[in-house]
C-alpha cells in the first residue's frame, strides 16, 4: 500500500494538472472500486471547478468550487495518469512502480476517466480495484466514516515528543504498533516506520510505554519526531519508494528504496558504524518488520 510520501507525492503531482481547470466530464467504467460510486457521483462532479488539493494521512482531497470535495484513496495499486493531446503519459512523480506499465485511458484496469476543460485526460487505473472514491461537502470532513478519528499529521505542528509522550503513556502495546497506530498518527506506514526505528536505536519489539517517565518523557522520542520528519521529507524529496504494484504516470520509479537501512534487507549487514549486527525480519501483527536486534534496543 502507498504510504505518506507516495500519495503526497501524486497530489503534488496532480495538483499543477487539476487546480483551476473546470471538469467537463467523468467516464466510469465499472460500478465502484473497493465500495459503489455514490449515486450521482459522475453528474456531481460535471462542471465543477477544482479550487484545491490537499493531502490527509494516506487520502488525497479535491476540493471543488460548489463546496464539496473528491475523496481518493490508492488502495493497493492506484495511480494517476495524465494523458494530453499527444496521448503520452505525463509525469506526476515517482512512487511505488509495478512493471508493464502506464495507463492509456483504454486498458481492462483503467476504471475512471476524468476530462478536463482543456482537453487533457486524467486516467486513474487500479489492477486490484482496492481503491476509493467518494464525493462529501467539506463541512462533513470530520464527521466522514473514512476520515473520522484519524490521528495528527507526521509533518504538523502537533506531531512533537510531548504528544508522543500523551498518546504513549502506560502503552504495553509494541513500538511500531503503535506508530503505524493511524488513531495516533496519520499515514506513517510499514516501510517508514521501520526507518525511523533504525535512525532513532529503538527496538520495534519495546513496549511504547517503556519511553514514558513519570513526568517527562525518554530523550529518544524527540530523535523519533525528528526522524520521521527528516525520512519523510527524504522520501517525498526522492519521489517515494519503489517496490512493486505502483506506477507512476511514465513508469518511472522512485528512488527512496535505495536509501533503505533495513526494510527489505534481513540477512544483511547492519550500517550503523560500528555495529557487527545483522538485519533480522520478524513479522509483528501480520506484518514484515526489519531491524538490527544489536543496535536497536
Amino acid at each position: 500500500m502507498p504510504e505518506l510520501p507516495e500519495v503526497e507525492t501524486v497530489m503534488r503531482g496532480l495538483s499543477p494538472v487539476l487546480v483551476g481547470r473546470s471538469i467537463a466530464a467523468v467516464e466510469l467504467r465499472r460500478a465502484g472500486l473497493r465500495f459503489p460510486f455514490p449515486a450521482g457521483f459522475a453528474a456531481g462532479l460535471k462542471g465543477r471547478r477544482v479550487v484545491s488539493l490537499q493531502r490527509r494521512a494516506k487520502y488525497i482531497l479535491v476540493n471543488l468550487d460548489d463546496g464539496r470535495c473528491l475523496l481518493v484513496h490508492l488502495g493497493m495499486t492506484g495511480r494517476f495518469t495524465v494523458l494530453g493531446d499527444s496521448q503520452r503519459p505525463h509525469n506526476l512523480g515517482e512512487f511505488y512502480f509495478e512493471q508493464g506499465a502506464v495507463g492509456a485511458g483504454s486498458g481492462p484496469h483503467d476504471h475512471v476517466v476524468f476530462l478536463l476543460d482543456n482537453g487533457v485526460r486524467v486516467v486513474y487505473t487500479d489492477h486490484r480495484r482496492f481503491g476509493i472514491m467518494d464525493l462529501l461537502h467539506e463541512n462533513e470532513m470530520a464527521s466522514h466514516k473514512l476520515l473520522k478519528g484519524i490521528g495528527v499529521e507526521p509533518l504538523g505542528n502537533e506531531f512533537s515528543a510531548d504528544f508522543l509522550a500523551r498518546r504513549f503513556r502506560k502503552k504495553s502495546a509494541p513500538l511500531k504498533a503503535a506508530l503505524l497506530d493511524q488513531r495516533i498518527i496519520a499515514g506513517l506506514g510499514n516501510i517508514y516506520v521501520s526507518e525511523v526505528l533504525h535512525r532513532s536505536r529503538l527496538s520495534p519489539k519495546r513496549k511504547a510505554g517503556t519511553l514514558v517517565r513519570k513526568s517527562t518523557h525518554d530523550d529518544r522520542l524527540n530523535a523519533v519526531v525528528r526522524h520521521v520528519r527528516d525520512i519523510l521529507n527524504e522520501a517525498i524529496a526522492a519521489g517515494g519508494s519503489t517496490l512493486r504494484d505502483f506506477s507512476s504516470t511514465d513508469g518511472s520509479e522512485g528512488a527512496f528504496q535505495q536509501r533503505f537501512a533495513v526494510y527489505d534487507r534481513a540477512g544483511e549487514k547492519c550500517q550503523t558504524p560500528g555495529c557487527r549486527g545483522t538485519i533480522r525480519r520478524i513479522v509483528q501483527s501480520g506484518r514484515s518488520t526489519f531491524y538490527c536486534p544489536s543496535c536497536q534496543k
